[in-house]
């Protein structure tokens, strides 16, 4: 799989282990951050280490010109992404009474805004190559059935699924594939401080999910052998929903 696939919020959790899956597959990597520089090259001294290549950028996936100005100034001098994946993702959780206008705008602009702003530099390059591609955005089991305490992060997931259902068939004739993944309780630093105990009682498998096994899905809607599955939400969960 030679082909450039540009990951956002690599440095770590999900992102990091999308990359780590994909270094021994001869995929040509950008790997995204936005403030951690160390953990980022870290990502890709292992993924140097499994035999992959690639490269890290850096960008506020919330700041709409800095993000075209990096996205499309990489792809002037390396060539155009075969595949998106758009990992990159806050939360700010609280009691909706509670929540005030800069926790709701900073998820907002940052989980659901970030994947406009990071596609659409990306996409008509992408048409114009004429070789296909892959759009996978993460979304969220609580963009599917919201959560307590997470109004903001589940509209933010569930417009990522919105903007997959009808980006899907505009450019399904391209040969471009648009599909959304809904995780559900993974293990990375954003489920950290959760309970084990008690999430669990809401998990039919009994335990939280682990990155790699989010990654292999990613792995696999890359693949030629997903070339006729697109406009979906495919939940990793554990059984939740």
């Amino acid at each position: 799989m030679n082909k450039r696939i540009l990951i956002t919020g690599a440095s770590r959790g999900i992102g990091r282990a999308i990359a780590l899956y994909l270094a021994p597959m001869g995929c040509d990597l950008v790997l995204h951050y936005n403030k951690n520089a160390t953990a980022a090259r870290n990502t890709l001294d292992e993924v140097t280490a499994l035999g992959g290549h690639g490269k890290i950028i850096s960008f506020d996936v919330s700041d709409r010109n800095a993000t075209a100005n990096a996205i499309t100034a990489d792809m002037k001098e390396n060539g155009v992404y075969y595949g998106v994946i758009c990992n990159a993702g806050i939360n700010a959780d609280a009691p909706f009474p509670a929540m005030n206008g800069d926790m709701w705008d900073n998820v907002i602009h940052t989980n659901l805004d970030g994947a406009y702003n990071t596609l659409q530099p990306c996409v008509m390059p992408m048409i114009s190559e004429r070789k296909g591609g892959r759009i996978i955005v993460m979304s969220s089991i609580s963009g599917i059935i919201g959560n307590r305490g997470q109004a903001n992060y589940a509209a933010s997931k569930a417009g990522l699924i919105g903007m997959v259902k009808s980006l899907a068939p505009e450019l399904a004739r391209r040969n471009i594939t648009v599909n959304a993944i809904a995780p559900g309780v993974i293990e990375t630093d954003m489920t950290a401080d959760l309970p084990e105990e008690m999430v669990r009682d809401a998990i039919p498998m009994r335990r939280f999910g682990k990155p790699q096994e989010v990654a292999s899905l990613v792995a696999y809607l890359l693949s030629d052998d997903a070339a006729y599955i697109t406009r979906q939400v495919i939940s990793v969960n554990g059984g939740m929903i």
